[in-house]
């Protein structure tokens, strides 16, 4: 038995919901808005206490709704937070469907399309008294900042063993079922200071050292699954002074995470002998932002989301994204999932947009999902 999705109710409710701000680390507003919602549906909802570990306003939603079919129960996640610019935002249909905003602000749909789409699909089926497996709901705040709110979540409280993340900007019907660690680096050549112009042979150039190196270091796509950006430089006083300190920030990004660490081996490798030769020092320090994950294409969470999405006659596509989300973490808590695609388009820009048709799509495939026993 298919749901009806209620599209005047689902519009609504994004309407609503982007009207609030919730940029990363001030989701209050909308916490306080999601709870009244799950609560409604028939969720027990609680909130955690990652708001102080991470300097926020809010911690992260974790609802459970009992189920009806003799089945295991699934994870839906979406996140709450939005990128600026994010104050003010509305929320303005056009006839044809297209939700887009006034063009000043981001529109929100990265994740609210998500976010309420889950909210429809659970009560069209809840109002219609279908039958559905026992459903798990985490609504994370500062998804957009690495995932800081779901790396604080305690897992334990989690059953599920399988997810799906409504966080991706591909056509209706597509998942990302990989995506790569990303690696943060910082490196800070110390050179020595002296006059530029009478006494250049006594200094040390932190900036022609850090140079030295970065010019032996490939960079952009260094392999199919890999690439490696020098994003920012900085350093030197003046025109007429041996720069004594250059500062270089830059990440790595690979779906292979023994790769991503010896391309960053390899960097710190050469910068350290480089700079031995010119007699500059080097200090080098890398944060793991998130963890490279690949959810086999044969898994169960893959082909129920393929099954489900065909029996709505919408085309498929399975992919690895370069991007990462709230799945990477899940995965690395035994928590098999795939990032599905949630109605979102032009995310990270005033153009952002997403469409009432699509929306809709989603929650009718996260409705069939929950009606499965297999």
């Amino acid at each position: 038995m298919e749901s009806h999705i209620n599209q005047q109710r689902l519009f609504q409710s994004f309407r609503e919901l982007v009207s609030i701000d919730s940029p990363s680390f001030s989701e209050r507003n909308m916490a306080d808005s999601l709870k009244q919602r799950l609560v409604k549906i028939g969720f027990s909802v609680e909130e955690d206490d990652v708001a102080e570990k991470i300097g926020g306003n809010s911690g992260n939603l974790f609802a459970v709704l009992p189920g009806q079919l003799d089945a295991p129960p699934l994870l839906l996640c979406g996140h709450m937070d939005t990128v600026a610019p994010a104050v003010g935002k509305q929320a303005i249909l056009e006839p044809d469907g297209r939700i887009h905003s006034a063009g000043d602000t981001i529109l929100g749909a990265d994740d609210l399309s998500a976010v309420c789409a889950i909210l429809e699909a659970v009560t069209s089926l809840e109002e219609q008294g279908i039958p559905h497996r026992p459903i798990e709901v985490l609504f994370t705040v500062a998804e957009e900042t690495y995932g800081d709110g779901v790396l604080n979540f305690d897992f334990r409280k989690i059953r599920a063993k399988e997810a799906y993340v409504l966080d991706y900007d591909g056509p209706i019907g597509s998942a990302a079922i990989a995506a790569p660690t990303i690696l943060m680096f910082q490196v800070t050549v110390n050179g020595k200071s002296s006059h530029a112009g009478f006494a250049p042979e006594k200094g040390i150039s932190a900036i022609c050292a850090a140079a030295a190196a970065i010019s032996k270091i490939p960079s952009g796509r260094v392999a199919p699954n890999a690439t490696l950006n020098f994003g920012r430089i900085e350093g030197g006083l003046l025109t007429n002074i041996v720069p004594e300190t250059c500062l270089v920030k830059g990440e790595i990004r690979s779906t292979d995470h023994p790769y991503a660490m010896q391309l960053l081996a390899n960097l710190e490798e050469t910068f350290r002998q480089v700079c031995a030769e010119v007699g500059a020092e080097v200090e080098i320090t890398h944060r793991c932002m998130i963890h490279a994950y690949a959810t086999p294409e044969d898994s169960p969470v893959v082909q129920r989301y393929l099954r489900v999405c065909r029996s709505l006659g919408l085309e498929t596509e399975l992919v690895t994204t370069f991007g990462g989300s709230d799945n990477n973490v899940l995965a690395l808590h035994g928590i098999s999932g795939i990032v599905a695609a949630s109605a979102m388009h032009a995310c990270h820009t005033c153009s952002e947009y997403t469409t009432l048709p699509e929306m809709t799509q989603v929650a009718r495939i996260v409705a069939g999902l929950l009606c499965t026993t297999d």
